[in-house]
């Protein structure tokens, strides 16, 4: 592809603050994100007729409109982009989803990074807790239609053959372990989500199809997304091995996950770091490829369903205390109301792509969307020193959805929009009663993990350590 001269720039027209309407107050606010230079390096092909700009508004248009179908989300957002810059990027349908399908993976890189630029220029002290850059990490499934292209593409294959499901006749619940296997899932995208704890509102992502490995999909970002110094990752149970911790400790980052009783962990190794808390990751297939051991602190604490064992590899109390570990992982549980909020506030439970490749673009813009919204309304709130974790989503989401709707209409003040987002809080007043639910909690088939394998070294593991000391 030959590089094209930079079209020219999309700006926010001066209007007499009497004469603007809700349109120009929109096209206003997505030009905080939203800029040529961030697309500076970008090639098009010759024969593509729109520029970066207008397409990105369109596309985050479609994903922010109420229509209940894509093609009408997709005219809704025309009729806003004819009314920002005289005409859209594209007035097709299928040379929309067509251009996304072949632009997102190019597009998305340069989006992550100018989101998270903003997030540091708004964050204030959220955007650190302590020293640290806080980021969470968790995997959820999110369902597309019953086409033949999404069943294809991301459909569990086999289904009902597998262990877990051979395994319903050990279960001591005997109406569960008699009820018959149901019909095979509906196909689903897996959704490995990067979360901001301080700020709220996501990082980056990975997408793939529902039988995905959310440990790989973590192991791919780290590998090929750049972080900010002393970030500090945490994690669930789900995020455990060799492989993935020491990718982590090679490009520099720190973690804490929590272990159960899948982690073998050892003691009194010989290691020149020893004391209270301090042990080792060192699987007998990594010693026998004579690879050195994780050196990690264990921390322990009382959670609300029993014990909490959690790893990290920040061994000094000093930088790291146990009180502090406890804290982020509470906070880790946030990006769970960010998977509600995308599913049932933003209502992509269930998306409405009927083809694979368009599904996932979908996915992601929808997740830009939010993003969006989010960084909005936190950028608004925080300014009258209002906390992300008082930030409503739905309201929020109504205010843009709103203006979208009127676009027409004329504002008295530029300012309308932010004055409203400043509002979109959750509500501050005293409840009578728990909104705790009257029936028992639907927990998981599997329990809580269990206290990790603690051992103490083998005289043979010990010599074998010292070997390969003295071989390093």
């Amino acid at each position: 592809m030959r590089r094209t001269r930079a079209k020219k720039s999309v700006q926010c027209s001066a209007v007499a603050p009497g004469r603007a309407r809700q349109a120009d107050v929109l096209q206003r606010s997505l030009a905080w994100i939203i800029n040529d230079e961030m697309f500076a390096e970008l090639s098009p092909h010759g024969n593509t007729k729109w520029s970066a700009v207008p397409f990105v508004f369109l596309a985050v248009l479609w994903v922010w409109s109420d229509k209940s179908t894509l093609t009408g989300a997709f005219s809704e957002a025309v009729q806003l982009s004819v009314g920002m810059f005289g005409q859209p990027a594209l007035a097709s349908y299928p040379g929309f989803t067509s251009a996304l399908v072949t632009w997102s993976h190019r597009l998305m890189p340069e989006i992550w990074q100018r989101l998270q630029k903003l997030m540091q220029e708004v964050g204030r002290s959220h955007w650190r807790i302590g020293d640290w850059l806080p980021l969470a990490v968790d995997g959820s499934r999110v369902s597309t239609p019953r086409s033949r292209s999404n069943e294809d593409a991301f459909s569990i294959k086999n289904y009902g053959r597998g262990k877990r499901a051979k395994s319903r006749s050990k279960w001591r619940n005997k109406k569960r372990r008699s009820k018959p296997l149901s019909e095979s899932v509906k196909p689903q995208i897996w959704l490995t989500l990067i979360w901001h704890m301080g700020l709220k509102m996501p990082w980056c992502w990975k997408t793939g199809p529902s039988t995905s490995s959310e440990r790989e999909h973590f192991l791919h970002l780290v590998k090929t997304v750049i972080f900010p110094e002393k970030t500090l990752f945490c994690c669930d149970a789900g995020f455990v091995g060799y492989e993935l911790w020491k990718a982590l400790i090679g490009q520099g980052h720190h973690f804490v996950i929590r272990v159960g009783g899948n982690i073998r962990l050892l003691r009194g190794l010989g290691h020149a770091r020893s004391g209270p808390g301090v042990v080792f990751l060192w699987p007998d297939a990594v010693a026998k490829k004579k690879q050195q051991p994780l050196v990690l602190r264990l921390l322990e604490f009382q959670g609300p369903r029993g014990r909490v064992y959690l790893v990290t590899n920040v061994l000094s109390t000093n930088d790291l205390t146990l009180a502090q570990a406890k804290e982020l992982y509470k906070l880790r549980w946030g990006v769970e109301l960010q998977f509600r909020g995308l599913k049932q506030t933003f209502g992509r439970g269930k998306l409405r792509s009927r083809s694979a490749s368009c599904g996932l673009v979908e996915l992601e813009w929808s997740l830009i969307g939010l993003w969006s919204i989010q960084l909005f309304a936190v950028k608004e709130q925080l300014a009258v020193e209002s906390p992300p974790a008082n930030t409503s989503l739905a309201m929020a989401l109504g205010v843009i959805q709103n203006a979208m709707r009127n676009w027409t209409v004329e504002v008295t003040s530029l300012h309308e929009l932010s004055d409203r987002l400043r509002e979109a809080v959750k509500d501050s007043y005293h409840r009578t009663s728990s909104k705790e639910a009257r029936y028992k909690p639907n927990y998981k088939d599997q329990p809580s993990p269990t206290k990790p394998e603690i051992v103490t070294a083998s005289a043979r593991q010990k010599k074998n350590y010292q070997a390969l000391a003295l071989s390093a």
